[in-house]
């Protein structure tokens, strides 16, 4: 049974090296300072918690920032004060440095205001670095003025900094208040000590200020005052805090490093941005904005690394999370309307009763584990939206149409058993050829099944590929490309040799090259790369290489012969049909005699098929033939002789073999 703490005082209580702490109950608990160090905390409820620092550290904090706020004063009136001595000084040289280190001072505070400290601290080191040039020549009081302004500027530094984690704490007032009386106490030595040392302490508060709004400027104090101020407060630095529930709990000068934040609910949570994140997601903070109000419409997360995130129920309408990590996730009942999901990572991510419609899924990363029961989808997009195509590949593709309940997990679970082969430039189709038939001899247990060829732009193609259940895709992928990429620098000479006796890769490359050759080419269909059912390819070609396209249809007609005649008059059969298609190749205009040979060797495919339509194995050599066939004829006019009969007889065939 669970441990219940809830409501209980355990400020500074020790719990680490604790293993009964497994769903434990902490709601309205005071755990200021308490040490949750490396401890399974799965399941536990903070919900309402009071987080942060105890008293006494809070004191010692106040303690600690009036320390260094005079002593950043006392720098500041010392500098001021030698500053007016040398101005006042008789001697020419003296007179000189103080001049330079005033105006040193003056562009730290105007770099640092305008750039941020860090920028500040810079400039002063490069004008240092200079000025001690001048100072081996100047000497005398030149160098220790300008060490006191680099005193200066590394007191700013530190007093900012625990100014800062005083204003944590929620006492900067006090610090301020003593910052200023010491500077005023200190001043009396001149009024250009007084300027010096007032400007200083306006440039601490001003910092500290901004630091704490979270400008980006002064993000080195803002981290500096963070660190200080968790030490002493509550720690759960490398615990386990699965599934953990901080509902409206208090999260100040907290130590949350190395912690593994898979499913934390952070609703409503508060001073979340006062917390010690490590490298955790908590450290951005428009991701600490987007957990504790549920409200992330139209943001960017572009490339943030957000696995195990809690986003249950949130409004993520129009959010771009293009190439972010979103695996292990908690999308549950989340509005995903129109968001780009274009390379997001959605391993084992849980979907459940999310909306999706209008988003953009291109080459989005969801997988087995991936959990879509209940989406809620009218219509998805393909690819990202451009100006000239708004509404890129819409699914369903009748814009009058929409995906009915349960049908979106149906249409996008084919995705989840493929392997996509991307490849980005210096496209190569007869390295694909071979490389992809070498991959599926090595692995017959993958059973790959090519499913789907797309050119993208000039020099990127996908090929995608079915794989069986349970087989490692990055594995294979990997083996792939390595001798993709080897292939490639092989001469077409050494190529030619490897599939001098394979009319299966000839077949795949020429498929290929078409693919490449159209401006658009979209092919889906299933060719496998096995022996029992190879790619069957004449190369209907004489000894000098050239097309022999009357041997060829004179191939295909004696094929075509073979068939058995339709038993009903008024219907076609496969022979019937096969004929009309052989004619309609042989007599168009259109196609180049390549192209021609090709598409009478897949008619002769379809003819050997023909002679037992209703067997597996023929079957998907008739649908490879078919899908090749389309691929020919997608580039021609659509308006054209040889398109309008294919249109008319290829579903009849595919019909015929039982593939309709």
């Amino acid at each position: 049974m669970a441990l219940d703490f809830s409501g209980q005082n355990l400020r500074g209580r020790n719990f680490k090296g604790r293993q009964d702490l497994v769903g434990a109950n902490f709601s309205y608990a005071d755990i200021r300072g308490a040490n949750f160090s490396g401890v399974n905390l799965t399941g536990a409820n903070f919900s309402h918690a009071k987080a942060g620092l105890q008293r006494r550290w809070v004191i010692g904090l106040v303690l600690v920032s009036c320390f260094f706020s005079a002593l950043s004063t006392f720098f500041s009136a010392l500098n001021g004060y030698m500053i007016g001595w040398l101005i006042f000084d008789s001697s020419l040289k003296n007179q000189i440095a103080a001049w330079v280190v005033l105006i040193v001072l003056i562009a730290f505070y105007f770099i640092t205001i305008r750039q941020g400290l860090t920028a500040g601290l810079g400039a002063v080191a490069i004008a240092g670095a200079i000025s001690v040039a001048v100072a081996v020549a100047i000497g005398g009081a030149f160098a220790i003025a300008i060490g006191g302004a680099g005193a200066i500027s590394v007191a700013v530094a530190g007093a900012v900094a625990i100014a800062g984690a005083i204003d944590i704490a929620g006492d900067l007032a006090i610090a301020i208040t003593v910052a200023v009386a010491i500077s005023v106490a200190i001043s009396v030595a001149g009024v250009i000590s007084v300027a010096v040392a007032f400007a200083g302490t306006l440039l601490n508060i001003y910092i500290a200020w901004q630091a704490m709004k979270g400008n980006e400027k002064y993000s080195l104090v803002r981290d500096m005052a963070i660190a200080f101020a968790a030490i002493g407060g509550t720690s759960f630095r490398n615990a386990n805090l699965t599934n953990v529930d901080f509902t409206k709990a208090i999260l100040k000068s907290t130590d949350l490093r190395n912690t593994i934040l898979t499913l934390t609910c952070w609703h409503q949570a508060k001073m979340l941005d006062r917390i010690r994140p490590g490298s955790t997601y908590l450290q951005n903070p428009q991701v600490r904005q987007l957990l504790v109000t549920g409200q992330g419409q139209d943001k960017n997360f572009n490339r943030q690394n957000l696995r195990g995130i809690n986003l249950q129920k949130t409004n993520l309408a129009d959010t771009s999370f293009i190439s972010a990590d979103l695996s292990e996730a908690n999308l549950q009942d989340a509005d995903l309307s129109r968001a780009k999901l274009k390379q997001t990572q959605l391993d084992a991510t849980d979907l459940t009763g999310a909306t999706l419609t209008g988003a953009f899924i291109e080459d989005w990363g969801i997988t087995r584990e991936t959990k879509l029961h209940g989406v809620r989808c009218e219509y998805i997009f393909m690819r990202l939206p451009t100006k000239d195509n708004p509404d890129p590949l819409r699914k369903p593709d009748n814009q009058q149409e929409v995906f009915k309940d349960g049908d979106f997990a149906e249409f996008i679970q084919p995705i989840f058993d493929t392997l996509d082969l991307y490849h980005n430039q210096g496209v190569d189709p007869r390295a694909i050829a071979i490389a992809f038939k070498n991959l599926a001899e090595n692995h017959p247990e993958a059973e790959l099944e090519i499913v789907a060829m797309e050119k993208r732009g000039d020099d990127k193609f996908l090929l995608r590929a079915k794989t069986a259940e349970g087989i490692n895709k990055s594995q294979l992928s990997a083996e792939y490309f390595e001798d993709y990429n080897q292939l490639k620098v092989l001469s077409q000479s050494r190529q030619l040799l490897l599939i001098e006796k394979d009319d299966r890769i000839r077949s795949l490359e020429n498929m290929l090259t078409t693919a490449l050759q159209q401006p658009k080419f979209n092919t889906q269909g299933t060719t496998i790369m096995s022996q029992d059912n190879p790619i069957h390819i004449s190369a209907g070609r004489d000894i000098s290489g050239v097309i022999n396209l009357g041997k060829i249809g004179g191939d295909v007609t004696n094929t075509i012969q073979q068939l058995p005649e339709s038993r009903q008059t008024d219907q076609p059969g496969i022979k019937e049909l096969l004929t009309q298609l052989q004619a309609a190749i042989s007599q168009s205009s259109e196609l180049s005699d390549e192209d021609k040979a090709e598409a009478l060797e897949q008619v002769k495919t379809l003819a050997e098929a023909g002679q037992n339509p209703q067997e597996p194995t023929k079957q998907k050599t008739a649908k490879t033939a078919i899908t090749m066939l389309k691929g020919l004829f997608s580039g021609l006019p659509t308006v054209t002789k040889l398109v309008e009969e294919a249109n008319k007889l290829l579903p009849v065939i595919t019909k015929l073999f039982g593939l309709g």
